[in-house]
């Protein structure tokens, strides 16, 4: 008996039941699962006839009669202005411009030619204070009136345009002074509170100056002249003339540091008073312009850790203190 040999499926469809396939329990799976998909999607339609129905009618009732009451107890409201001053007036109704007399016009009648509120207020007043106008300069100098409402006014003002001259005064006037008050003699004038300072001055010791001869320099007043001889005492005596500049009020005055320079001189072989660094107390060493609180207090500290300083150089030591202050201490310091 001859055997019958199955032929094999294609190659693609191998490759799709391969590839696409399910197995037995993967079929039942989708099975139950697809049952539950469609059980969710029928429940809304299963279940809506026992739902209660909702009649809104009974509500809307219980609303409506609710908003009727509330209208009913409902007032309205009314508010008091606070600013009484700038609240809204009534618009004032306008005329036709004709020839008016300025001197005759209320603030209403100002409105009723096109002015605002306050300005006509601002024109009653002030044509009150100088007791009428007089010429139609005098309304364009109200402040607030603009331009453009003036030039529409201005050829109805029934006033000229400008003020006429004020009459001179005759000389014989001024010539009867002391006859009209004998009991008065006529006096010069007072001479100034302040001497005039000389116009020529001779050059002195800045060193050796006090305040009334700064104070004959221009420009250099009491004030001026003591803070000037305060920081003199402070420092020891000036080295020269620029060493002004480092006083405050002068620091921005270049013109009054120059005319120090022009009437003082420092002596040659001035010497300035010494401070001793190594026995100056802390509060003898503060007081000078170079050194400060903050200097002071830290050469003090390092004299007691490290010994007395022997020459200038030996404070570099110290860290705060840069080249330019020592050099310019080098000179004040005794050791």
């Amino acid at each position: 008996m001859a055997t019958i040999t199955k032929k094999p499926p294609p190659a693609w469809r191998r490759y799709l039941r391969r590839t696409f396939g399910f197995s037995r329990r993967e079929t039942s799976g989708f099975v139950v699962l697809f049952g539950l998909l469609l059980l969710a999607l029928l429940a809304p339609w299963l279940l809506r006839p026992t739902l209660p129905a909702y009649d809104p009618a009974p509500d809307r009732r219980t609303l409506d009669a609710a908003a009727a009451t509330l209208a009913a107890q409902r007032q309205p409201r009314t508010f008091v202005s606070r600013y009484p001053r700038f609240a809204r007036r009534p618009p004032v109704p306008q005329v036709p411009l004709v020839p008016f007399d300025p001197n005759t016009l209320s603030a209403t009648d100002w409105q009723a030619r096109g002015l605002p509120a306050y300005v006509a207020q601002r024109i009653v007043r002030f044509r009150d204070v100088i007791g009428g106008f007089r010429a139609k300069e005098q309304i364009r100098r109200t402040y607030g009136l603009p331009d453009s409402v003036y030039a529409r006014l201005a050829p109805y003002i029934q006033l000229p345009g400008q003020l006429p001259p004020r009459p001179a005064r005759p000389r014989q006037q001024y010539a009867t002074y002391q006859s009209r008050y004998p009991d008065k003699p006529f006096a010069p004038a007072a001479p100034g509170k302040f001497a005039r300072k000389p116009r020529h001055l001779v050059a002195f010791d800045l060193n050796t100056a006090d305040t009334t001869q700064l104070m004959q320099i221009r420009g250099i007043g009491r004030g001026l002249s003591g803070r000037i001889v305060e920081y003199r005492q402070r420092l020891g005596g000036f080295l020269g003339a620029g060493q002004l500049s480092e006083i405050y009020s002068l620091r921005d005055a270049p013109d009054l540091v120059d005319s120090l320079r022009k009437y003082t001189f420092v002596a040659p072989g001035f010497a300035p008073a010494p401070i001793d660094v190594n026995n100056a107390p802390f509060e003898m060493l503060q007081l000078h312009p170079y050194m400060g609180k903050r200097l002071a207090r830290v050469v003090v500290a390092f004299r007691q850790q490290h010994g007395p300083f022997r020459q200038a150089d030996d404070l570099r030591q110290i860290r705060i203190l840069d080249a330019e202050t020592l050099e310019k201490l080098r000179p004040y310091l005794r050791f």
